[in-house]
């Protein structure tokens, strides 16, 4: 059971490593840790990384600076930085580039991780206080910690509404039209209809014309009212599900319409929710795609039918 910053494991100061070099980076990550009230043990350069990442003592956070790293390198060395994290029991907040998205997400499988995308000083400390255990609007001493502590309340409360909904859904409607037969020979194409459990059927088509209209949303009123990225990746998971295609982290981003940064910290919350599930690609292992959990792919199927049978217009 992972120790809480305000328990009666880690307390205030807990220790955190920086691996990053040196560089502007290296600093914004040791005033984070800082203002998230934790306490920098010290940074590991990314070349000596290897080498001296076996011999650490106790940590509450690693904290990784990747945006300037060669990825040969993160390949590398990130194997290292999650087995330091799984033998101390420490979470990872990891800052990176937006090529780089696939490679971490694949290196840092298995680890409790919070990737950002080229954060500022208030997204890292953001994302080592709530690593930490440690409530944001307390941590933050910048001018915009009420308005990040107020998306992290929001992000956990539409998860928590979104999880809810799905599970309703799927009681309604059964589990038993859901269940993904993974034998190769009998899987869907897409291209037929899927039956649901009150006899409707859902195709892939109709989920990617839903995901069009949704698009031209920005189109006519420009992009940033409509967020609403936990159901767009919904969406983007369910056609591909029902495609048989596979989804990469980096291209579950895209289908978000979201910034990055925001795109990984819904992914991370909806996979703690159990909505989503993340798995290694066995050919290729700078790789991970994204897929529904059976309990989200139950209440997708639900949801869809339940709207065909009342004859609403989809998503």
């Amino acid at each position: 059971m992972r120790r809480s910053a305000t328990g009666s494991g880690y307390s205030m100061g807990a220790p955190a490593l920086i691996i990053a070099d040196d560089g502007p980076e290296g600093r914004a990550a040791a005033e984070a840790i800082l203002m998230a009230g934790g306490r920098a043990l010290g940074r590991i350069g990314w070349q000596g990384a290897a080498g001296q990442l076996d011999r650490q003592g106790a940590l509450g956070l690693v904290m990784v600076e990747a945006q300037r790293i060669d990825d040969a390198l993160i390949k590398a060395v990130l194997p290292r930085i999650a087995a330091l994290a799984r033998d101390t029991d420490a979470p990872i907040v990891i800052a990176l580039a937006d090529h780089q998205i696939d490679l971490v997400s694949a290196g840092l499988g298995g680890t409790d991780a919070r990737m950002l995308y080229a954060p500022g000083i208030v997204e890292r400390a953001a994302a080592a206080a709530a690593a930490l255990g440690a409530r944001a609007r307390d941590q933050l001493n910048d001018a915009g910690r009420d308005a990040e502590a107020a998306r992290l309340r929001h992000l956990n409360q539409e998860v928590a509404r979104i999880a809810e909904t799905l599970a309703r859904l799927t009681r309604n409607t059964g589990e038993r039209s859901a269940r993904r037969d993974d034998r190769p020979a009998e899987r869907h194409t897409g291209l037929a209809p899927l039956q649901t459990g009150n006899g409707q059927s859902v195709t892939a088509r109709e989920v990617r014309d839903a995901i069009r209209a949704r698009r031209l949303r920005d189109q006519y009123f420009g992009r940033g009212l409509f967020e609403d990225p936990a159901w767009d990746m919904l969406l983007d998971l369910f056609a591909a599900d029902l495609e048989r295609t596979q989804v990469s982290v980096s291209s579950l981003c895209i289908a978000a319409a979201v910034a990055p940064t925001t795109a990984l910290r819904w992914i991370a919350k909806m996979s703690e929710a159990g909505l989503f599930e993340r798995h290694a690609d066995p050919f290729d292992k700078r790789r991970a795609f994204m897929a529904l959990s059976d309990k989200a792919r139950a209440g997708m199927h639900g949801y869809f039918a339940t709207i065909k049978q009342a004859e609403l217009p989809g998503a």
